[in-house]
């Protein structure tokens, strides 16, 4: 049966699009049953049939729409006030209160309201709805617990060309935000397509940074100020300084002049602790360390040179990579230098060389973390090539504590903020380690795989429980610590003091028996026992060769005297004058 539906069409209606909607189903064909069939039906004896014994399954696979959060805030603002008085103004409200206190009215009321704040606070008084009542079964299964870290939540680098993520900085207040800072820092291996884009996480949204800040040339160091917590403040890849304000947006309020600025990339920035709350420095691998406030970013305030002769020469400096300055030390600060020394310094000095006080040699690369311990400040922790090194500043020739030699790279560091004795590192190979010195001192107490690509940058907060881990691929993994490691423990504070001040003695007798043994050495080169002088000057070998001329001629000279002494007396005499001037002759020599 064939069927043949035809479509027409008028001729003005050619070459017009087809416009499609939708009509109910129509039946086109209904085959009615043939009852005269069934003669023909023939039953098939016996059938085969396969059954399994497993219950039949059904697989559906739902792809649920993404659900975007967007944060929206209320600015409140002091209410109340008449339209004729300015809350602003001092003068105008304490004339507007006194005139209210004297109404009659004001009195009344407050007495109608005190009598129901008396019934709440005596509630109050009769229970504590925050009593915990569990809480010493508690502290005790904290202290059993091993320690462990679980990821929370994952940050990745938007864009198709991934950056790593160079620098982290936690949000002062309340740290729920992350700002974290990428550029490329592998020397001319950038794409012309790469982001320069740097952005602000909320902890709670990872699908979407909260902002973009869109700086001129890639940041390698980003903080914030932890006195406004809406200003932060960047180093980039080409040496400048810009800082935002995020109530602006994403652009940079102000940026420094490329004259003025630092020449390579800025590796370190830090907020120091001013009235103003704008004062910052920097640090770069030009050699320089830099001064700046940040109303004014046309030129620094100050300028200081990593030359460790103390000449002030930028030929001369040392590359820094990592720097630390620590609020309660407000004169002094350190940097960590690509040559592995680090270089403690003190701003308030009156002249340059004096600025820089000493040095710290003990490493055999690049250092690229820096930081005092938060509970013991003359005590630091710095991180480069394959170890993690503790030093106390009573010990300058080196390190009082360190860790074994990996086999992965170092690459960052901290303390915990919490924990005296705790510190973390994280490795090339993706790995991030917890030590605990008085657990153990050998190996890490905790190490976690945290991804398969080189970790460069690490960064905890405040609290100590939480720590951000940013990657060469532009991965931020945030983890959480088991409460062992975040939780201070009984007469913790007083062990890490003894063993620091332990180990600090150590080395010092060390260094004592170390410096004993040179001198020995020195004295007996010289060939002398009196008086040996510490540092001593190297012949040149033209005075070398002179001194040796003059000894060999005054021999020949000496020589020459005696024959002609003995010859002009005869010949019995001569022999005992001779034996006796050979005598008196050769003393001398055999001294020398």
């Amino acid at each position: 049966m064939e069927i043949v539906y035809v479509y027409v069409k008028k001729r003005s209606e050619f070459g017009r699009q087809c416009n499609f909607s939708d009509r109910p189903a129509e039946i086109n064909v209904d085959i009615q049953p043939d009852p005269g069939l069934t003669a023909n039906f023939i039953e098939r004896d016996p059938i085969d049939a396969g059954i399994q014994c497993a219950s039949d399954m059904s697989e559906h696979e739902v792809n649920t729409e993404r659900f975007e959060m967007e944060n929206a805030g209320v600015n409140h603002l002091e209410g109340g006030w008449p339209k004729d008085v300015n809350p602003l103004e001092m003068e105008q409200t304490i004339r507007f209160r006194k005139k209210v206190e004297k109404d009659e009215n004001y009195v009344y009321t407050i007495i109608q309201l005190g009598s129901l704040m008396e019934h709440c606070i005596k509630q109050n008084n009769a229970i504590n709805i925050y009593e915990e009542y569990f809480e010493e079964e508690e502290t005790a299964d904290v202290a059993d617990e091993p320690p462990s870290a679980k990821t929370i939540n994952v940050f990745r680098d938007p864009n198709v060309i991934k950056r790593t993520a160079t620098h982290l900085s936690w949000h002062p207040d309340g740290s729920k935000k992350l700002a974290v800072a990428y550029s490329s820092l592998e020397f001319q291996r950038s794409s012309k397509d790469m982001s320069y884009d740097s952005y602000i996480w909320d902890l709670e949204n990872p699908n979407k940074p909260e902002l973009v800040l869109r700086p001129s040339s890639p940041l390698v160091s980003l903080e914030y100020n932890p006195k406004d917590s809406h200003i932060l403040v960047g180093g980039c890849y080409n040496g400048q300084i810009a800082y935002w304000d995020t109530r602006k947006g994403g652009q940079p309020v102000e940026l420094s002049t490329v004259e003025f600025s630092h020449r390579d990339p800025v590796y370190g920035t830090i907020w120091l602790q001013s009235k103003t709350g704008t004062d910052c420095f920097s640090a770069s691998t030009d050699g320089q360390v830099l001064w700046w406030d940040i109303r004014k970013l046309t030129e620094p305030t100050e300028t200081l040179v990593m030359d460790i002769s103390r000449k002030g020469v930028l030929e001369n400096a040392l590359g820094a990579i990592a720097l630390e300055f620590e609020p309660t030390m407000p004169t002094k600060f350190m940097v960590g230098t690509e040559q592995g020394v680090v270089i403690t310094c003190n701003r308030k000095a009156k002249t340059p060389a004096e600025k820089i006080v000493g040095t710290f040699s003990g490493h055999h690369g690049p250092i690229y973390a820096l930081a005092r311990n938060p509970f013991f400040p003359k005590n630091f922790l710095t991180v480069g090539d394959w170890t993690a090194r503790i030093w106390s500043e009573d010990s300058k020739e080196s390190s009082i504590m360190w860790t074994k030699y990996h086999m992965a790279y170092l690459t960052d560091g901290c303390w915990s903020t919490i924990r005296p004795a705790v510190f973390f590192t994280t490795k090339m190979d993706g790995t991030l380690d917890v030590w605990d010195f008085l657990f153990k001192q050998n190996n890490p107490s905790l190490n976690v795989k945290v991804c398969d690509e080189p970790l460069f940058s690490l960064r905890l907060q405040d609290n100590g429980r939480f720590i951000g881990c940013g990657s060469k691929r532009g991965t931020v993994t945030l983890l959480e610590v088991s409460s062992g490691i975040c939780t201070l423990q009984r007469n913790e504070k007083n062990l890490a003091m003894a063993m620091f001040e332990r180990e600090t003695k150590r080395e010092k007798i060390l260094e004592a028996r170390h410096r004993e043994m040179r001198l020995k050495e020195r004295t007996k080169a010289e060939g002398k026992e009196e008086d040996v002088k510490v540092e001593t000057e190297e012949e040149t070998p033209e005075e070398l060769l002179a001194r040796v001329q003059k000894e060999f001629f005054e021999i020949i000279e000496a020589e020459i005297r005696r024959k002609e002494r003995a010859a002009k007396l005869s010949k019995p005499q001569a022999k005992e004058i001779t034996d006796e001037n050979e005598d008196e002759d050769e003393d001398p020599y055999k001294e020398e």
